[in-house]
């Protein structure tokens, strides 16, 4: 607590307090959910098998978690070795007593990242699933109950993840103040690899799954929807509590933290000062904290603006009530920070524009929002078009759903730059000085957007909630009310979910721009002290700074290809085990169980390649081609994964909601061609808006973690204009030959996929 003075302490603890508020707060209303009726004796049957299925595959997924987990922290604390402790950690601990610090630090703040990371996942993947029959059974009394057990179930994660990543972040910053740079990038890395397993392998699990019970209830045996003899059927919904509750809530703790560590390191930059006094200016430090705490007492208040009645019956006017309450929630409290704590003391002047980039924040989720409505929701014609379009087949409801996602790209990438360019505007009389100031101020704006992340987790989560709700109602024949009220849920979670994914790309892009921003910053200080040419910006007039910029656009394609070799491969081992299953003989609670452990054990042994890609490709280009063009291909990546991801994400949300409004009603309805031509579109939509969209957002996310840590290391280990060594190219090319080994691994056909094409071949399928 050296670096704080009175104020400045008490400030911090009022954060903590904000942030263990939270975590009560969402243990309270797991309270309340679980002391809710959970329905008939069929409801609790076909529930427990969901219970059971999730119990595996948190049991399964958090071993080798465990295991890689350490093994990296060991390697965190060596890399002192490598990069030596900051000349700041230096000064306060001593020569002798630093590299202990920053040892113990890097791998402790990775094993508490890791840790909070995933009880916030974990618990809030555990609230859905109890959350899911008690909607369900909710749903028999009337709308209202059912809405507040959907969203009270949804909304332990969400404030999980924005309580106990603030309780992290906060504790370390108030231990270690301004030396707290490692410590905090290792508590991100910590969360990264939360999200590896969570969102990338949920992801991928929760399509192979998906897809895998398709293909048994429609290609191998004519099951009927949700037949309980399908043992994949509790596999696609454990699926979807992984991937849209577990997943999403791991892939916002990372933004978070990474954004955060953006704000720090460019205030860092923007501190210090020539008063002997006052040699930095905290502030700027202290602003994005309190931010991220208003952000919490904001959703916690928003949450209570979430009600609905009978009468109105509208669960999407009552979710825009809380997502609105907590934006207007989210500028006041900046306002007020700004105006108490933001004043000049010598002058009294309020300096306004930290504000106004925070608010900008808030501005582009709700433009995010709109964007994503626009281009997928039922009630605009862009998804209309795209259903009437069905009526002549396949393939022009193929063509349709891809023309609204390309279109969508371009739109909400003009939100974003718009956002960005504010932040030009705000700083610009000070952008003179340096260029940090605009990064500091892009950082704010993405703070701001994940300020409102704590309402919008909930939403998310609400969808997968309502969604399993509805397939425990329909499996145990609940009345026809309390299927009506379910089904307005599940599509009204439908969409909740297609705007979360919008806007967590979002947040995303803003924040890998930050962290480019970072990277100058630190760059440009090891380069003046080792006193090399400073870099101000990236030159792709170099022709290797070009081609990194290439080799970085063509990543996330690559990337993209791997995740959907990924699904194809677990979902014929699905298929192929559930097979074996229904030609046994009845399924049985334990095939249930089986068949959750095998998907989660096939998405793991999917990662490796995924995970060799992500890092190997970073590093060769790193080393080959140096620091400069580390930061083109970080760019490079940036634009092809941003675009790669709103096209896929909308693309896949404009096929499903095409199939629902069809099955609502319109353009023919049900059992039509037009309704068989949505269902394909559909199929072909669930793993880009569910799997190969999301999954960009933590490739580009660890590409701009490896990049910010790499440069220096660079520096260090190669000096100015020398050639590269031959251990050095050694190690390259066995970097190489294991690159080539991954992306060959990743294109096999297993034997499992051959016989599904066989199977299928002989029922005249293909």
């Amino acid at each position: 607590m050296q670096d704080f003075n009175s104020l400045e302490t008490n400030i911090i603890r009022a954060i903590l307090g904000a942030a263990i508020l939270a975590v009560a707060y969402a243990f309270f209303v797991r309270s309340r959910v679980l002391a809710q009726d959970k329905g008939s004796q069929r409801m609790q049957e076909v529930w427990g098998s969901m219970q059971a299925g999730a119990a595996a595959y948190l049991g399964q997924q958090v071993r080798p978690l465990r295991t890689l987990v350490i093994v990296l922290a060991a390697g965190a604390a060596a890399s002192v070795l490598i990069i030596p402790p900051a000349p700041d950690v230096i000064e306060r601990f001593g020569e002798d007593q630093a590299q202990i610090w920053v040892a113990g630090g890097r791998a402790g703040g990775l094993v508490l990242g890791a840790l909070l990371a995933y009880i916030a996942g974990s618990v809030g993947m555990k609230a859905a699933v109890e959350g899911n029959v008690r909607m369900a059974a909710a749903a028999r009394k009337g709308y209202s109950p059912a809405l507040r057990i959907a969203y009270g179930a949804g909304s332990v994660g969400s404030m999980l993840t924005v309580g106990m990543g603030l309780l992290g972040s906060a504790a370390i910053f108030m231990l270690l103040g301004i030396t707290a740079m490692d410590e905090l990038l290792s508590f991100g890395a910590g969360a990264m690899l939360v999200t590896l397993f969570q969102r990338v392998g949920g992801g991928i699990y929760a399509q192979a799954a998906d897809l895998g019970t398709d293909m048994v209830e429609k290609v191998e045996f004519g099951l009927a929807d949700n037949d309980p003899n399908n043992a994949a059927i509790i596999a696609g919904t454990i699926g979807e509590n992984a991937n849209d509750c577990a997943g999403i809530a791991a892939d916002v703790f990372e933004s978070l933290e990474l954004t955060f560590v953006a704000a720090l390191i460019l205030g860092l930059a923007l501190g210090p000062t020539a008063d002997a006094e006052q040699p930095f200016v905290m502030n700027f430090l202290l602003f994005p904290l309190m931010v991220r705490g208003v952000g919490v007492i904001a959703a916690l208040l928003g949450s209570l603006f979430v009600r609905t009645d009978e009468r109105r019956r509208n669960a999407m006017a009552a979710l825009n009530q809380g997502f609105y309450a907590t934006a207007v929630l989210t500028v006041a409290g900046v306002a007020a920070v700004s105006y108490f704590f933001l004043a000049d003391p010598d002058t009294d002047m309020i300096d306004w524009r930290p504000f106004l980039a925070t608010s900008v924040g808030v501005l582009l989720a709700l433009g995010l929002n709109r964007v994503t409505q626009y281009f997928t929701a039922t009630t605009y014609d862009r998804v209309r078009e795209v259903a009437r379009l069905s009526r002549t087949g396949p393939a022009t409801n193929i063509l349709a759903g891809m023309t609204q996602g390309m279109e969508s790209g371009l739109w909400a990438v003009l939100v974003i730059a718009a956002a960005i360019l504010a932040s030009v505007f705000i700083y610009a009389e000070l952008a003179a000085v340096t260029v940090a100031y605009i990064f500091y101020g892009i950082a704010l704006t993405g703070l701001g957007l994940l300020t409102l992340m704590g309402n919008m987790l909930a939403l998310h989560s609400f969808g997968a909630i309502a969604n399993n709700a509805r397939r425990i109602g329909g499996i145990a024949g609940v009345d026809k009310n309390a299927r009506n009220v379910m089904e307005d849920m599940d599509a009204v979670g439908n969409q909740t979910r297609a705007l979360t994914r919008g806007t967590t790309t979002g947040a995303t892009v803003i924040a890998v721009v930050a962290l480019f921003g970072a990277f100058l910053v630190n760059t440009a200080q090891v380069q003046r002290f080792l006193e090399y040419p400073v870099l101000t910006g990236i030159n792709l007039a170099s022709p290797l700074v070009l081609i990194s910029f290439l080799i970085g656009g063509a990543v996330p394609m690559l990337f993209t290809s791997l995740t959907l070799h990924a699904v194809l491969r677990t979902a014929a081992q699905v298929v192929a085990a559930t097979r074996q299953q229904l030609q046994r003989a009845a399924t049985k609670p334990e095939d249930y169980a089986r068949t959750v452990q095998l998907t989660t054990v096939a998405t793991q042994q999917e990662l490796v390649s995924m995970v060799l890609v992500g890092v190997l490709v970073p590093l060769l280009v790193g080393f080959l081609l140096g620091v400069e063009a580390t930061g083109s291909f970080l760019l490079g990546s940036l634009l092809s994964s941003q675009l790669l991801a709103f096209f896929q994400v909308n693309t896949g949300s404009a096929w499903s909601n095409a199939r629902r409004y069809i099955e609502d009603g319109n353009v023919g309805g049900k059992h039509t061609e037009a309704h068989k031509a949505a269902i394909i579109g559909d199929t072909v939509g669930h793993p880009l808006k569910d799997s190969a969209g999301p999954v960009l957002n933590p490739l580009i996310r660890a590409i701009s973690l490896l990049t910010l840590v790499l440069a220096p290391t660079l520096l260090l280990l190669r000096p100015l204009d020398t050639p590269i060594s031959t251990p050095v190219w050694a190690v390259m090319a066995l970097g190489g030959l294991l690159l080539l080994w991954a992306i060959w691994r990743s294109r096999r056909e297993t034997p499992q996929m051959a016989e599904l094409s066989k199977a299928a071949a002989a029922q005249g399928r293909i």
